[in-house]
């Protein structure tokens, strides 16, 4: 009986599929959908940012229909419609759906609205949205998106991000429209949508007409050509999507103009039919490439660089079909969630249809090889890596490669990163290694090897380790001939050039700091009872080096006293800094809870196993416990708080109470204290009294304890940042280059200054009008000396740019090609260095030892390699020398393993590693870092990536290990 109900409640959401499409907001219905499962929800909300809200649409109900379903599963899909705001779509899948003549009154309506939207744009937005609010036709969330794309990108942007909410909204609302436009004086937009003229004198009870009573005017110009699809679209290059049903998606669909000030609007059709347009100094900056050139460009962050590129290879492609040649794309960027963003924000929309556009990333869980998709696609956005990984295999000869023959243009971005080891630079070495042997090829008059045009983008080339203006612009002009460029072009941005105030907040040391001087003693007995003797202050940036270092000898000579007082004293060294940045309860609540994982350490789960504890680490533990009373009520004692942190509270607090719509970010050293500030601010009542709204973002990579944030995570975030929902960001340095953050009009650099590169990045962040840069002091952090270090290199890049832009071309060729020749022999030297390296280390014996207890534990023969990444030991005899916790911090599941455990050392219960479910067997995983590494009985003094480490293990083969389980598993149940 059940099974008959669902099978008519299913058919019934099929009979109006097309219905729901139209009125479903994919992103708030999920909110209230409990019964789909997470990773569900996360791939239709990525359908929506990619291909929009009706695509999303289509896959949400999918998955509603699919089978088995939860019970009340129907009244629960109803349900969510209806607290979503979308209680029109509700309505159709209740007893009383529209009637089909309403249903048609409607879609005239809708499109009515659809074809006079370039007049109606010009209403008085934030008035007629308060209207509209008031008589039910929006909801608060439309509501507040409304204000928020008005007061961010303009009226006219929230006009019609509210006429897309209208025509949402239950039977009738466009009367109650056509009211709202005559009440709040639109006469011109009221007749024009059909209200009859002079209608004040009709008294106000009159029924205002329909529009399908209208014969004649804009009403009758509708019927004519409602359903042809220039007259469908009410966007500019701004809104992508032509149907007022569609664009609906706050994420990145939209098409942000290459800066804030309002660019000429795109030809009706949108990005399909409409050039992009560029302003005079972009135009300026892409010409050498529209000729075919390679080339640098050089603009400030915010001015554009990524909507040039855009030009440039729609331009590519148009000119290489005209000439009868398929063009191949790759456009590559440093950072996972720059590929979504050039993609989604871009490319796409602006290259759609006319060209097939995909990304690629290692987020991406992909159904066919990267070769495929090169062969499949016109433009492909990708990081690096995957771009050099592909290449190395068709260098082996494997047939799964890529050539860089196969491609015609590259665009790099953050091309300041081609330099030695980084991955740009392997890419770019292959291209000046073919280029150099083209040469030969022409000279012997053979058919040289075809290779992309080259397209660079930074914001700042930087000047390296440049004291002097000659090696800035060796610097500069290296970049320029790892890249093959003709030209580095820059140019002054004039009008719309944004150079924001800058201020330094100086701060005071504490006349009294109590409980940094407890650490100080906890530090110095440590020294005394290692025999240490420190050379530089405590928990300054030259202490923390010598600590790193006292350990890694210690490490190496098996000295374990030292090397375990040593990680302590980095502990302390940190705790430290944390009470000089924030608040000094964070730093005792890491100081504790470090102790506190040192301790489970040294407990087996079950108890059975006693790990050993040194009389060193029993005097560490005991040094900790006399003094953590101490600490904890000094920590909580607000007289002792650090001058930096009051002097971020005045700054903040004086630009969101000085400012109508403030939005700022904050950035800061380390992962911790971007955690831990953003904790505070939320936990302080003075914020939330002048609407600060904070969030953190720090990077995603693992090389930090502290947990790092996933992709889909940072674009949470930023969509929030973006839309208003948060308008305090504070951040690590991963925000500080490439990602496209919503213009902001304070930026704070507290206790924080890298190099100069960084220092043009952060300050591109203030772009908005009358925006501020701040830095503020922290002790230890030397960051005004720094600021002005940097301030010298940056005066001292622009005129080395200017410098070498004012060169003759042939003297500029000739440097070029030297510097070229000289990256090509050391190349030449280093590969062979690497062979003779590589037989050397087959014939070695490499033997691994415990780091903590320096307890032998394998031999490299007895590693094997899983996907070329996990390096993974299956012997029987290694599984007698670890014990298994549980994982609690890292659950990660992909396609064909997991790791939800990590593996100790049975002796000091120090990790090794992580225990992997691969394909259904146990494989424990090995992080090198953990061990104190030997060849032929020669220690090597870093080896903390299996990188370093130049030996190659030999691939686990799944088959031969499954089977001896398996033969083993039969043995067992014999007996």
């Amino acid at each position: 009986m059940a099974s008959d109900e669902d099978d008519v409640k299913e058919g019934l959401i099929e009979v109006y599929r097309r219905r729901l499409r139209e009125l479903i907001v994919v992103d708030r219905v999920l909110d209230h959908l409990h019964f789909l499962k997470c990773d569900q929800k996360e791939l239709i909300r990525q359908k929506a940012r990619t291909d929009g809200n009706i695509a999303a649409t289509d896959l949400l109900i999918t998955a509603v229909l699919k089978k088995p379903h939860t019970p009340g599963w129907f009244r629960a899909f109803v349900d969510a419609l209806e607290h979503s705001g979308c209680k029109h779509a509700a309505k159709y899948l209740q007893i009383n759906p529209p009637e089909p003549e309403v249903e048609a009154e409607n879609d005239y309506c809708v499109k009515l609205i659809q074809l006079l939207s370039p007049s109606l744009v010009e209403m008085q937005t934030d008035e007629v949205c308060l209207h509209c609010f008031s008589k039910g036709l929006i909801s608060q969330e439309d509501s507040d998106l409304i204000k928020s794309r008005t007061a961010n990108k303009g009226p006219q942007c929230g006009a019609r991000e509210l006429l897309r909410c209208i025509v949402r909204a239950s039977t009738g609302w466009f009367s109650t429209f056509l009211d709202i436009l005559h009440k709040t004086g639109h006469q011109d937009l009221y007749e024009l949508t059909g209200g009859p003229p002079d209608s004040d004198k009709n008294g106000a009870d009159e029924k205002l007409p329909s529009p399908m009573d209208e014969s004649t005017g804009s009403a009758a110009a509708a019927t004519g050509s409602c359903d042809s699809p220039q007259f469908m679209d009410i966007s500019t290059s701004e809104e992508p999507e032509a149907d007022l049903y569609e664009a609906v998606s706050t994420g990145p669909r939209q098409l942000p103009h290459s800066l804030d000030t309002p660019q000429p609007e795109a030809a009706p059709g949108g990005p399909e039919t409409a050039d992009i347009v560029l302003r005079d100094y972009q135009k300026d900056v892409a010409r050498p490439a529209l000729e075919g050139e390679n080339i640098i460009i050089c603009l400030p962050t915010g001015s554009g660089k990524t909507r040039v590129a855009v030009y440039i290879t729609k331009k590519h492609l148009d000119r290489r079909r005209t000439e009868g040649h398929s063009g191949k794309v790759v456009v590559l960027v440093n950072k996972v969630p720059l590929v979504e963003q050039h993609y989604s924000a871009e490319f796409l929309p602006y290259l759609k249809p006319s060209y097939k556009v995909e990304r690629v990333s290692g987020d991406c869980q992909l159904k066919i090889s990267f070769t495929e998709i090169v062969k499949n696609n016109d433009v492909i956005i990708c990081t690096a890596q995957i771009l050099e990984n592909f290449l190395e295999r068709s260098n082996k000869g494997e047939d799964e490669g890529v050539k860089l023959s196969d491609l015609t243009l590259i665009v790099i971005d953050e091309c300041h990163h081609t330099q030695k080891g980084e991955v740009y630079n392997h890419i770019m070495m292959r291209y000046l290694m073919q280029k150099h042997k083209n040469s030969r090829l022409k000279k012997e008059q053979k058919k040289p090897v075809p290779l992309p045009q080259i397209l660079g983008l930074t914001a700042s080339p930087g000047v390296g380790a440049a004291t002097m203006m000659k090696k800035a612009e060796d610097h500069i002009l290296r970049i320029c001939a790892n890249l093959d460029a003709s030209k580095i072009m820059t140019k002054s941005l004039g009008e719309h050039k944004r150079e924001p105030r800058k201020v330094v907040e100086t701060v005071e040391d504490r006349k009294e700091d109590p409980f940094g001087d407890v650490i100080k003693n906890i530090m110095n007995a440590i020294h005394a009872h290692a025999e240490l003797n420190p050379t530089s202050d405590l928990g300054s940036q030259n202490y923390e080096q010598w600590v790193v270092q006292k350990e890694r000898i210690a490490a190496t000579e098996e000295n374990q006293k030292v090397r375990v007082c040593a990680e302590h004293l980095r502990q302390y060294s940190e705790g430290l800094n944390l009470s000089n940045t924030i608040r000094m309860r964070d730093a005792f609540s890491f100081l504790n809870k470090y102790y506190d994982e040192e301790l489970k350490k040294k407990a087996t789960p079950d108890d059975e196993q006693n790990i050993q504890i040194t009389d060193t680490e029993r005097f560490l533990f005991n040094l900790f416990k006399e003094k953590k009373e101490e600490l904890q009520k000094l920590a909580d004692n607000p007289l002792y708080e650090n001058d930096s942190l009051s002097k971020l509270r005045s700054k903040v607090l004086r630009e969101f109470s000085s400012r109508e719509a403030a939005r700022g970010i904050i950035f800061t050293k380390t992962r911790r204290s971007a955690i831990a500030l953003s904790q505070w601010i939320q936990e302080n009542p003075k914020f939330a009294d002048v609407g600060v709204k904070a969030s953190h973002m720090i990077g995603g990579g693992d090389q930090s304890v502290v947990k790092p944030m996933t992709a889909a995570e940072q674009r949470d975030v930023l969509t929030k940042f973006r839309d208003g929902d948060v308008n305090l960001l504070i951040a690590t340095t991963v925000a500080e280059e490439g990602l496209d953050i919503a213009a902001c009009n304070f930026v704070i650099r507290y206790g924080l200054v890298t190099n100069e590169i960084a220092m043009i990045q952060a300050q591109g962040r203030g772009r908005a009008e009358d925006s501020s840069y701040t830095l503020v002091e922290v002790k230890n952090s030397g960051v005004a000396e720094k600021e002005c270090v940097n301030e010298f290199r940056i005066n001292m890049m622009n005129k080395a740019i200017d410098k070498i832009r004012a060169l003759d071309q042939a003297d500029y060729d000739k440097r070029i090609l030297e510097f070229q020749i000289q990256a090509i022999m050391e190349e030449k030297v280093r590969m062979t260095k690497n062979k003779k390296k590589k037989m050397q280390n087959e014939k070695c014996e490499v033997k691994f030892s415990c780091r903590s207890c320096s307890k032998p534990v394998c031999t490299g023969e007895d590693i094997r390699i899983i996907e070329n990444m996990h390096r993974v030991n299956v012997t029987p005899e290694f599984s007698q020398l670890f014990i298994k916790r549980e994982n609690t911090t890292l659950q990660e599941r992909l396609l064909d393993y997991e790791t939800n455990y990590f593996i100790a050392c049975k002796d000091c219960g120090l990790r090794w590693g992580s225990m992997m479910i691969y394909r259904g067997i146990e494989c424990p995983c090995l992080h090198v870092k953990n061990f104190v590494v030997t060849f032929n009985g020669k220690k090597i003094g870093k080896c903390t990536k299996w990188s370093e480490l130049a030996i190659n293990f030999p691939a686990f083969d799944y088959a031969e290990h499954a089977s001896r389980l398996a033969d083993k598993s039969d043995d067992e149940d014999t007996y």
